[in-house]
């Protein structure tokens, strides 16, 4: 009974703000009545058709791509070595994962600032610079998911197996390893998404107006009294957590299946 109440609590306090955010995203006028005076799909279909709108989606989209693949290239083989060839450098790689939770993001964005207004200002402002900094802040996510798979999939033991027939290091991870892992390293790209959808502090830092993401359209909309359209920053709103629960339940639905054959595997053997 008290776990429901507290799911319950947990429910209410969750989904009211996003039920108020759709609301008022379908909201023809909302005064001081408890539900809308009424209701329209204008806002939604207004909203994309602004280039404002399509082309802050369209960095933030880019942003995130690109940051997956860095993550991707870089993490990937760097915890396969980790956990399979070198144990002894994983405490040094967590200690490092943890300093992007340890620091706030904004004192990271303005260390970043000034190291490459000295060193190469002339990536200061562009789009690479973005998006190595928020790789490097979404780091831990994509480390420790695949760093999990990795030692669920025992990847010691399938390494030292295509060693025993011959594979490369290199051969191994692509063929062998990935394919393991793989579960792990679409959770990660997830985190990592919703890490470089919603990222504030680094894009108005290091970028500001020159590569406008939709977080800082929403900032700009929100502040803005007379430019500002709270409808449209509603159904943003409403479409970024659609977008993100989405893929969410895209990932829920890949591993059930591949739980599912795994099962079935074992069961016919």
């Amino acid at each position: 009974m008290t776990r429901r109440v507290f799911l319950g609590l947990l429910a209410v306090y969750f989904g009211l703000p996003l039920l108020a955010a759709l609301l008022y995203s379908v909201a023809t006028r909302w005064t001081d009545t408890p539900l809308p005076d009424g209701y329209t799909l204008s806002h939604w279909i207004n909203v994309f058709a602004k280039p404002d709108v399509v082309g802050a989606l369209g960095r933030s989209l880019l942003l995130s791509a690109v940051v997956v693949v860095i993550e991707i290239v870089l993490v990937v083989p760097a915890a396969y070595w980790s956990v399979v060839h070198n144990p002894r450098i994983g405490s040094m790689i967590q200690t490092i994962a943890v300093i992007p939770f340890a620091i706030p993001w904004v004192v990271v964005g303005a260390g970043i600032q000034l190291v490459t207004k000295s060193l190469a200002p002339q990536l200061f402002g562009t789009f690479w610079l973005l998006a190595a900094s928020t790789a490097a802040i979404a780091f831990p996510f994509m480390y420790r998911a695949v760093e999990s798979s990795l030692l669920a999939a025992g990847a010691v033991q399938l390494s030292e197996a295509a060693a025993t027939c011959g594979a490369s290091p290199m051969r191994t991870l692509v063929k062998v390893i990935v394919p393991a892992i793989r579960g792990g390293v679409v959770s990660g790209a997830l985190l990592v998404i919703a890490t470089a959808m919603n990222e504030f502090a680094l894009a108005k830092i290091l970028t500001g107006v020159s590569f406008e993401t939709l977080p800082l359209w929403s900032a700009r909309q929100f502040v803005s009294r007379t430019l500002g359209d709270p409808n449209a920053l509603a159904v943003v709103t409403i479409f970024t957590f659609g977008l993100l629960f989405a893929l969410s339940a895209l990932v829920v639905w890949l591993g059930r299946g591949r739980v599912s054959a795994s099962m079935g595997g074992n069961t016919i053997s």
